[in-house]
């Protein structure tokens, strides 16, 4: 029989239950074998591993509160970063828990397949993101080159008004996006043949390309010469911008019962 527990003062009581087991804040799926990441995370709180069936996920103890403070997004960011210079990984994103280590580790061992397939898939690579904003100064060249541009630029020379101006407006600033967009395409078609594959994002009237590229690591350097290259060639319609290494986020799905976000 267990012996009843006692007060500081040694009165007896009952049995206390057990305290709940506390949320983890997940980070990432790496295959067992890892080092446990030193950088803190989310809320200066330690990271552990929690191994099951030759996968482990990093975790630490979910905060009370959880909100995107850039200190813990960059805490986020660390840890995934030690684990990704040790191999491939499965990357959470920001705010994602898990109730209990046994739910986890029951993912873990249901979904041993699919995700040891998902860190095969990124094994040596990472995740490069290429956006694109419109240029919008060189109307003047759009007006030169489109004849019905041209023709409504005149017309609304010769009678000046209102409604005539805001006419030619619009219809360059449907030219310049269209440009643009014509641009774009030509950027993913140059890039996509030097990624093991690519990923089109969401796009708006200014932001016309957002295209994240899974490349191998040894690409790297080749890829950015080819963007700046193609930045070269469209900047008077096309601004870009390239932001990697990343974690493979736009590559991998972990698995329908991966834990959500809170």
């Amino acid at each position: 029989m267990t012996a009843p527990a006692t007060t500081a003062t040694g009165t007896a009581t009952a049995d206390a239950p057990a305290p709940a087991p506390k949320a983890l804040y997940v980070y990432g799926i790496a295959p067992a074998g890892v080092r446990s990441p030193r950088s803190p995370g989310v809320d200066g709180a330690p990271v552990r591993l929690l191994s099951q069936s030759g996968l482990c996920a990093a975790v630490s103890d979910a905060p009370p509160r959880l909100r995107p403070r850039r200190r813990d997004l960059l805490a986020h960011q660390a840890v995934l970063d030690e684990l990704a210079a040790q191999g491939p990984v499965l990357p959470m994103r920001f705010a994602v828990l898990s109730p209990r280590p046994d739910t986890l580790l029951s993912q873990l061992r249901s979904d041993t397949a699919h995700l040891t397939a998902q860190l095969d898939g990124v094994r040596g690579c990472v995740e490069f993101n290429v956006k694109g904003t419109v240029v919008p100064g060189h109307f003047a060249d759009l007006v030169r080159r489109d004849d019905k541009l041209r023709g409504l630029a005149l017309r609304t020379r010769r009678r000046p008004d209102y409604e005539a101006n805001v006419r030619l407006g619009e219809a360059i600033a449907l030219g310049v996006r269209r440009e643009a967009r014509r641009a774009a395409r030509e950027v993913v078609d140059r890039l996509a043949p030097l990624a093991v594959r690519t990923v089109q994002g969401t796009t708006d009237d200014e932001q016309v390309l957002s295209a994240s590229f899974l490349l191998r690591s040894a690409d790297e350097e080749r890829f950015r010469e080819a963007v700046a290259a193609r930045a070269r060639a469209c900047g008077d319609r096309l601004a870009l911008s390239v932001t990697g290494p990343l974690p493979c986020y736009s590559f991998v799905d972990p698995c329908p019962t991966t834990p959500a976000g809170r």
